[in-house]
């Protein structure tokens, strides 16, 4: 809200400078988010007189004026305005003066061959708004010559640009910042009070019917005759403009007025257009709820699309106004308006953010209800534009009907009890220079006194506080006060307090693991997905919802993998190409028990990961069942976990050669495997399709070991290996792994690593049975191994494999 800095000088004693006070306002939480200092557009500027005008000898739209400033010497001025003329009084900028708004600095100048000293100014070349085309002509006889113009023109004013919080519904009006000024400097309020105003209550024929009592719980419709309508006045034009509203005419600007000084929204119909709207003589105002299909044309000349959500002020029915948001074009105040109805009235702060948001519109009255509007002095405001259209308009007010479903003034405040060692405890001590201490009882009550509160001291260090009307809705609680108490006496009054140690933040083990397990699957070309955990129902032990949005999401999902396959899917039909990704997420079932959840870790990978095929000529090389196999194994090693593959054949989705259950340590750990090729015709899926399921929670309670999570240090050798080669036909039951565990353990001591680099299966190859090529690597950390060293050992390798599984030996 534009704040004017004199306006408020009118309502409350200010000894700040604008700085001051917007500081001041800053550190108490209304933020001045800008100073507009009117002073500096208009400095050097004097009222002059035009003596004499003549035409420019060289041009025709010039003009050489004789203007006197009340100097010694008139000044010689040449002028392009077509409103120029002798004997009126204009606003000089004199030699020397800078204009910011137009970025001119006054010099002597010659102007087609004429010497020009000055510049007879325009409103917009001062910084104000105007329709005037041409300079400015003040209206006021016997000025002074030689004068500031700031004065006459309100620019000796400075603008506060302040921003209330959502909270602060009294802040959106003067009366309200004055009040929290007054509470922050101790200045004396001088509030305008205004007179009772005369109402002629003869039988008139205007009645009320408000439909909708919660959404409008107040109504006061005043029928105003002998209305002259014409412009407002100087003062109450520029009290208008400071705060950035245009000047209409004397009714409706007293209803604006009435809104800033106020914060109560009012509106002006003109009461013979109304009664044209309505169809007749006899005026029934009414409050009620569109109509779905009804439309309304604004004052900004819009026809809105009316719905059930939007409050209507009507005349006999007929839609004349949006409640609370913008009146009705057709029944405006315009200039031959000679009788007006004005509304004062009360609306719900959540039928009017409806209806505001259901047609688009926002205004300053809708801005003012959604907030809240101060319903104890709705009387004070309605009689304050009563007495102004009487003062400046001539009105007689004839008749006045209130429709009042208030709640009792004494329920319009009410009462908090306030702990002062509750205070204490939660602002903690107050800096007093050397040391520190506590707020007293003589600080809470000036405070709260200031903010107009009233206090009754209960003998036992608390208080019952009476929260003033106009803060009812934003100090309910006693913590409400203890901010108030916080705020108005300055944050920066209390004492700053450290924890005496700062410990650094660390994350809990199973997020640091699950951050770590991330990294190392986005490393190794795996996307990150995200899919809802609601699914189709139809799946066995499914848990399906009582109340779905959607028959498509009404059932919780019992695995990761299905909805992978379809991201799978998905993703080529875009023409994206293979998807490969994986998931973290929670999976749900039903067991006889009851209901069960875990926390699952999938993926899926497939396609030509590879990014040029050039060197194919461009044909796909999809991935094998090793190549998957490794990213998983990759995965593991980091974490120095070693995972078993044995052979499965347990889920329909999965190939049932191609399918291995993942162990760890004898603990089930999940499902490697490629997709069914049925399942992959039907999703129109590559070749080689490949998915994992693994359970986190007994990934992570693997992890949890230190021998895994603290690195040892294991120093090379620099002696070097030596590698032999080990051939030979095992049966095709006998899995690489179990061959691997023997020769480990046969080797142990001088086995580095082994490794298995061919297999073969065909021609020369008994049945049954597969051959197997090993490449095992002996090195000691002391010394260079000899022959004699290796062979003993690698011939106890070779014992132990035809001992443990009857394996025939090549090499």
């Amino acid at each position: 809200m534009r704040i004017s800095f004199n306006w408020l000088r009118e309502l409350v004693e200010i000894n700040q400078t604008p700085e001051e006070l917007a500081h001041t306002l800053t550190m108490a939480g209304f933020e001045v988010e800008d100073i507009e200092d009117r002073r500096t557009w208009a400095d050097g500027v004097v009222i002059g007189k035009v003596l004499q005008r003549e035409q420019h000898p060289n041009a025709d739209k010039l003009s050489v004026c004789t203007v006197d400033v009340g100097a010694e010497e008139t000044l010689n001025i040449v002028c392009g305005a077509s409103n120029v003329r002798a004997d009126i009084y204009v606003p000089v900028a004199t030699k020397g003066t800078y204009l910011p708004n137009i970025d001119l600095k006054i010099k002597p100048t010659k102007l087609r061959g004429v010497p020009s000293n000055g510049m007879i100014c325009s409103l917009k070349e001062l910084g104000l708004p105007t329709d005037v085309d041409g300079i400015h002509i003040f209206t006021e006889e016997n000025l002074t010559l030689g004068s500031d113009v700031r004065p006459f023109l309100g620019l000796d004013d400075v603008i506060l640009d302040v921003t209330a919080t959502a909270n602060r519904a009294d802040a959106l009006s003067m009366v309200g910042i004055a009040r929290e000024v007054a509470a922050l400097t101790g200045g004396k309020l001088s509030i305008p009070q205004p007179p009772a105003v005369t109402i002629n209550n003869n039988a008139g024929n205007l009645s009320l019917k408000i439909s909708e009592n919660k959404a409008c719980p107040a109504y006061i419709g005043t029928v105003v005759e002998n209305i002259k309508i014409a412009p407002s006045p100087e003062w109450l034009k520029q009290k208008l403009l400071a705060a950035g509203v245009r000047p209409i005419n004397n009714v409706v600007d007293i209803t604006n007025y009435v809104l800033l000084e106020w914060g109560q929204p009012l509106h002006a119909f003109d009461q013979q257009r109304l009664k044209s709207v309505a169809g007749g003589e006899n005026l029934t105002i009414g409050v009620r709820f569109a109509e779905s299909g009804e439309t309304l044309k604004t004052l900004d000349g819009q026809t809105r699309n009316l719905s059930t959500h939007n409050l209507l002020i009507t005349a006999n029915n007929q839609a004349v106004a949006l409640a609370g948001v913008m009146g009705g074009e057709e029944t405006e105040v315009y200039e031959g308006t000679t009788s007006l109805v004005l509304e004062a009235a009360l609306f719900d702060s959540v039928a009017i953010r409806r209806s505001s948001r259901s047609v688009g519109l926002r205004s300053e009255a809708s801005g003012r209800y959604e907030r809240g509007v101060n319903r104890a002095e709705l009387e004070t405001a309605c009689n304050r534009a009563l007495s102004l259209i009487q003062e400046l308009a001539n009105g007689v007010i004839t008749q006045q009907e209130i429709v009042d479903n208030r709640p009792d003034a004494s329920t319009w405040s009410h009462s908090i009890v306030l702990r002062l060692d509750r205070i204490n405890e939660v602002l903690g001590p107050i800096d007093l220079g050397l040391e520190s201490g506590e707020l007293e009882a003589a600080d809470v009550e000036r405070i709260l006194t200031a903010l107009g509160c009233e206090l009754t001291d209960n003998n036992d260090r608390t208080w019952t506080v009476k929260v003033p009307p106009y803060r009812y809705r934003d100090l309910e609680r006693e913590i409400d006060l203890i901010e108030e108490i916080a705020r108005l006496y300055g944050y920066d009054n209390f004492v700053d307090t450290l924890p005496e140690k700062t410990e650094p933040g660390y994350l809990p083990l199973d997020q640091e693991l699950l951050r770590k397990i991330r990294a190392y699957l986005r490393g190794e070309g795996l996307t990150e997905l995200m899919h809802y955990s609601l699914v189709k129902p139809g799946e066995d032990k499914q848990i399906v919802l009582s109340n779905p949005l959607f028959a498509e999401y009404s059932a919780l999902r019992t695995d990761l993998i299905s909805g992978l396959i379809d991201a799978f899917q998905y993703n080529l039909e875009q023409g994206n190409g293979a998807l490969n990704g994986f998931e973290i997420g929670r999976i749900f079932w039903q067991e006889e028990e009851g209901l069960d959840e875990a926390e699952i870790l999938a993926g899926i990978m497939g396609g030509d990961t590879s990014i040029g095929k050039w060197s194919r000529g461009g044909r796909e090389q999809p991935m094998t069942w090793f190549e998957a196999k490794g990213i998983l194994e990759n995965v593991f090693q980091q974490f120095s976990l070693e995972v078993e593959f044995q052979p499965e054949n347990r889920d329909y989705r999965l190939h049932p050669g191609r399918t291995a259950s993942l162990w760890l340590g004898g603990n089930r750990l999940g499902t490697f495997g490629q997709i069914h090729p049925q399942l992959r015709r039907d999703k129109g899926l590559p070749d080689e399709v490949y998915v994992f399921q693994i359970s986190l929670d007994t990934l992570l309670n693997a992890l949890d070991n230190d021998d895994l999570l603290i690195p040892k240090f294991k120093s090379y050798s620099t002696y070097p290996p030596s590698d032999r080669d080990l051939a030979f036909f095992a049966p095709v039951k006998v899995t690489v792994s179990e061959l691997e565990k023997v020769i480990n353990k046969a080797g142990k001591g001088l086995l580095e690593s082994v490794e298995v680099f061919d297999e073969y299966r065909g021609e020369n190859v008994p049945a049954g049975q597969r051959s197997l090529a090993f490449r095992l690597v002996y090195r000691a950390g002391d010394r260079t191994l000899t022959d004699n060293e290796v062979e003993p050992v690698h011939n106890k390798v070779r014992e132990a494999l035809v001992e443990k599984f009857g394996v025939s030996l090549r090499s």
